[in-house]
């Protein structure tokens, strides 16, 4: 077992440090304050071709491990959980899903444009009265000769406002349950598709959140992603993707919120001496040190799997329920070090606090991975 980085992804490594550093890291807060997209740094990493990273290489992309995909998913977080958010919904939950089981049609339509950020992708399954338990979803797909006709809404969206292209999932058959479930393509010019932006939320504000609107959205057929029916498998299998870049985003943050915590603690001056060099403050430092590397190796272990191409939900799961919950203590105990500084917007650890508390609601509650462990542990039937 290997722990070096191999010398393609030590350049990824350093090539985002550099990134995050000047073209993130400065910005984050003013997003955050202004609850504003950052156009501009997604334009860059189109340019730098940050998007394409774990993409195929035959369709605009670099075709990187996922140990590098890990790498670029923890240095964004480590800068901002916005553009972290952005960047999995992007390429894991979308692009990845399209290059799994798009046509070649649909493949050369949107992944060169989407390796490049010029086209920016979001995904639709959570609804109003359907997160968790997916295949309860109420949209609904009719066919209509070459077409079908796509009537209901979605949820919590990232990226809903921005996107060029929506993966929705819609019921094809309202009585067959999970198996009635179809993935579809759908643009954002399509007549009856429309957004709604949600506004004031806690955290993860300069990224775009929504809601989808649709009124007889007319899709040719063309646009089904995958065979009628297979929906819900095709969200379970992407969801194992996008997991993995939230639980390796934790890892940023959190890391990132070390980082100001240690800065802080040797700079601050109580009872004659740097708190530093207090033996409970060190107690915290060391907690949150020793928590971050579980969660990063969990990571890499999950990683590890994924790059040999067999299944890896268990691993998944793990990273993510593990990191999402990490994420929180560590920036939890980041304002413990800060004191009460730490809850003032003066320093970054505030926004990470607020930005972490997500990580454990979206991808799958942390509820929702321990059902999938335990189900997998004890071999029996998953119901997701």
């Amino acid at each position: 077992m290997n722990f070096d980085y191999t010398p393609e992804q030590e350049a990824v490594k350093g090539m985002m440090e550099e990134f995050t550093s000047k073209e993130i890291t400065p910005y984050a807060a003013q997003w955050d304050r202004e609850e504003a997209f950052p156009w501009d740094a997604v334009k860059k990493m189109g340019q730098l071709g940050i998007f394409g990273t774990a993409l195929p290489e035959e369709y605009g992309g670099s075709g990187l491990d996922n140990i590098s995909h890990a790498i670029v998913a923890e240095e964004l977080g480590k800068g901002c959980s916005s553009i972290r958010g952005i960047y999995s919904v992007q390429v894991s939950l979308v692009a990845k899903t399209i290059a799994a089981y798009g046509t070649e049609e649909q493949k050369k339509r949107y992944l060169p444009g989407m390796a490049m950020g010029s086209i920016l992708g979001c995904f639709g399954l959570t609804e109003p009265n359907s997160g968790s338990d997916a295949a309860s979803m109420s949209t609904t797909a009719v066919e209509d000769g070459d077409y079908y006709l796509l009537n209901g809404g979605k949820m919590w969206i990232t990226n809903a406002g921005v996107a060029d292209v929506a993966l929705i999932f819609a019921k094809t058959d309202k009585n067959a349950g999970a198996r009635g479930i179809t993935a579809f393509l759908v643009d954002k010019d399509t007549p009856g598709f429309s957004t709604r932006d949600i506004h004031e939320k806690m955290g993860l504000r300069a990224s775009n959140t929504g809601e989808i609107i649709l009124d007889n959205a007319r899709i040719p057929k063309s646009s089904v992603l995958g065979k009628i029916g297979k929906g819900f498998g095709i969200a379970m299998a992407t969801l194992d993707n996008g997991r993995y870049t939230v639980a390796a985003g934790c890892v940023g943050s959190a890391q990132a919120a070390l980082d100001y915590a240690k800065k802080y603690a040797k700079e601050r001056i109580q009872f004659g001496k740097p708190i530093a060099a207090h033996q409970l403050v060190q107690q915290l430092i060391s907690d949150m040190a020793v928590d971050i590397e579980c969660g990063r190796l969990l990571v890499y272990k999950a990683g590890h799997v994924k790059n040999k191409g067999v299944r890896s939900t268990r691993e998944v799961s793990m990273a993510k329920y593990y990191c999402s919950e990490m994420v929180n203590r560590v920036a939890y105990k980041a304002i413990q070090v800060f004191g009460g500084y730490g809850f003032s917007g003066e320093y970054p650890v505030e926004r990470i606090y607020r930005d972490a508390r997500i990580n454990t609601l979206y991808e799958g509650t942390s509820q929702i991975q321990q059902l999938i462990i335990g189900n997998l542990e004890l071999g029996v039937q998953a119901f997701v």
